[in-house]
């Protein structure tokens, strides 16, 4: 430890500071004492440290770049798919704290800037009063006493400081896991052989190849010929020996099989295949401009080229359970599911682009329907009051290859930011929440409108299913029941909506006693059979849209009865959000009355639930 705690003796500072003369040692060490530490600003750890933050944790976010976003920022550009395309050709998408994000970008970046997206992500996280967020931070180094972490130690690059982490549980989403290997949480890296887990598609014997890292570029049309010259480091692209499904069009937004692996220490390696990546992308540029094969790129120049590299896999930490192959292909049910994925099993060569001969992506099976993530995957086997999210959780390499997607590790993040929320209230441990307590963080998953495949929700506290009578103005489809019947989507072909005829209907929740009462939650249509990430070649078709979800709720009115008499509490006239909150003084009801007046553009309203709380 000694090497880091002289990082901040800064006892040979040779400093006058001119303004009075004052000869003065910096002072660059500290520690910060909070509920939970999450390490890893991307959206897993966005995700994370906003649940556990909304469920009452004093929480900081640690991200070691001076944007948030990990793959998905500007300095990386990697669009955030999830559960992006199924068989059906449409997806399954994300709600919860994910969506939201989208949403606000959807509201605050519709020219698709990625660097104004960097911004979103930062809004959307120092909204939050409970984060503290600390940028240009890497945790290097954990203090484990009796199998728990009770320190790490941070290097703010921007400051010079050292900084010590104190706290309840430590989330680690940063991918490469630094905070978690020196915490000695056990994990793996490569592929598993066939055997271990009776994997289809893993190799016959096990080997250390991992999937590798990209840079990504982008180009812009300049209205006129483009010559290019390739600088001197660049690879030559060898077109010929290449695999076809290397597919050059549409090259606007790059190409994501720009990759080098490795089948050892891909860690280790980082700097040297960062070298190498830039010389292989200019080299495929050089392809695209100077073959004379894609004239329609004449017109075409560079306008961004990624410096840091964008990766796909590294450390796994072992947890409880292994999620693998089958569980996904089989839709294993588990008791302790709380996130769901669905991209393809979309496993990449082991050698990246210096193995032309195969393809990229084998992209051994698609998904009709989505699979279960179990807490037990989440949390550390032998590090206590450790968890995980992201690409970094407990799985093999073959399941990897589905679950790394950014809108997978983000459901994740909210799962353990809440699981850790949970921690702090009952003085529990991760595994704690796994075997004691996995009902009430499901449900609370549920209510923050999360999504658990074939999980309805029965909490206990949902005073709207004691409602003696729920009467619609008018209906479409669906049935009113369906808002009480706790699935907030439609299912496996089975309805739970209900939709209006119309503008302007209403829907009254009513009791023959009065109950008492003060939140009212409503989950309205978004739309989750249409993607509304943003993409670098924004297109408008079945499965993506650039614009705000036409059937988002924009206006609606809640009134409350009160000893028979209708009293208007709160009407919203800019909803964003697809669970829209209503917070009220607490008082005796008799019922309440939602007004529906105005979408983005869709003629009827929908709704998936409505929820009341004492």
């Amino acid at each position: 430890m000694k090497s880091f705690i002289d990082l901040a003796d800064r006892s040979n500072d040779n400093w006058t500071q001119m303004g009075n003369f004052e000869r003065k040692t910096p002072i660059r060490d500290k520690t910060v004492t909070l509920d939970v530490a999450v390490v890893g600003g991307g959206m897993a750890g966005i995700c994370a440290a906003v649940a556990a933050a909304r469920n009452g944790a004093k929480v900081l976010l640690i991200q070691d770049r001076a944007v948030l976003g990990g793959n998905a920022s500007s300095e990386i550009r990697v669009i955030v798919h999830g559960v992006t395309k199924l068989k059906s050709g449409l997806p399954e998408r994300e709600t919860g704290i994910l969506e939201e994000i989208l949403l606000l970008n959807r509201f605050c970046n519709e020219q698709h800037s990625f660097t104004v997206w960097d911004h979103v992500l930062y809004d959307f996280v120092t909204r939050e009063p409970n984060i503290t967020l600390m940028l240009n931070t890497h945790a290097v180094r954990s203090v484990v006493e009796s199998e728990k972490i009770v320190q790490v130690l941070c290097w703010q690059l921007s400051t010079e400081t050292l900084i010590s982490v104190e706290a309840n549980t430590f989330i680690d989403c940063s991918g490469d896991g630094l905070m978690a290997a020196t915490a000695g949480a056990e994990y793996r890296t490569g592929r598993e052989g066939k055997q271990e887990f009776n994997e289809q598609y893993a190799p016959d014997e096990p080997d250390g190849w991992q999937m590798g890292a990209t840079i990504l570029l982008s180009s812009k049309d300049m209205g006129k010929p483009m010559p290019y010259q390739a600088p001197p480091f660049a690879i030559k692209y060898d077109a010929e020996k290449t695999h076809p499904d290397r597919r050059i069009i549409p090259f606007v937004e790059g190409f994501w099989w720009v990759e080098v692996g490795s089948n050892d220490d891909i860690i280790g390696t980082a700097e040297t295949d960062m070298h190498r990546l830039l010389a292989f992308a200019y080299g495929v540029w050089e392809h695209v401009k100077c073959s004379g094969l894609y004239p329609e790129a004449d017109n075409f120049a560079l306008d961004w080229v990624g410096s840091l590299p964008g990766r796909r896999e590294s450390r796994r930490f072992m947890g409880d359970y292994i999620l693998c192959e089958p569980d996904q292909l089989s839709l294993k049910q588990f008791d302790d599911a709380v996130a769901f994925g669905g991209w393809p099993l979309d496993e990449h060569n082991p050698g990246g682009i210096e193995n032309l001969a195969e393809p990229p992506s084998f992209w051994h099976e698609h998904f009709e329907e989505v699979y279960q993530i179990p807490l037990r995957s989440l949390y550390s086997k032998n590090i206590k009051n450790l968890m995980f999210a992201g690409r970094n959780i407990s799985q093999t390499h073959v399941a990897l290859s589905s679950s790394r997607v950014m809108g997978t590790c983000a459901v994740q993040g909210q799962a353990v930011g809440t699981a850790a929320a949970l921690c702090l209230k009952h003085s529990a441990l991760p595994r704690d929440i796994a075997t004691d307590h996995i009902d009430e963080l499901q449900e609370q998953l549920l209510r923050d409108d999360a999504y658990i495949p074939q999980r309805y929700a029965n909490d206990p506290n949902d005073l709207s299913r004691t409602a003696d009578r729920i009467i619609a103005s008018s209906t479409l489809s669906g049935e009113v029941k369906n808002l009480i019947d706790g699935m907030a989507r439609d299912e496996r072909g089975e309805v739970h909506h209900w939709c209006s005829k119309g503008l302007g209907a209403t829907v009254s929740f009513e009791w023959d006693t009065p109950i008492a009462a003060s939140q009212i939650e409503v989950k309205c249509d978004t739309n989750v059979k249409k993607n509304i990430m943003m993409l670098k070649n924004p297109r408008e078709n079945e499965a993506y849209t650039t614009k705000i979800p036409v059937e988002l709720l924009k206006r609606l009115t809640l009134e409350l009865n009160i000893n028979g008499v209708w009293k208007t509490i709160c009407e919203k006239d800019d909803n964003q959000r697809r669970l829209i909150k209503f917070n009220f003084e607490k008082q005796k009801i008799d019922g309440f009355r939602l007004t529906l007046k105005e979408t983005y553009g869709a003629k009827n309203v929908k709704l998936f639930e409505v929820r009341c709380y004492q």
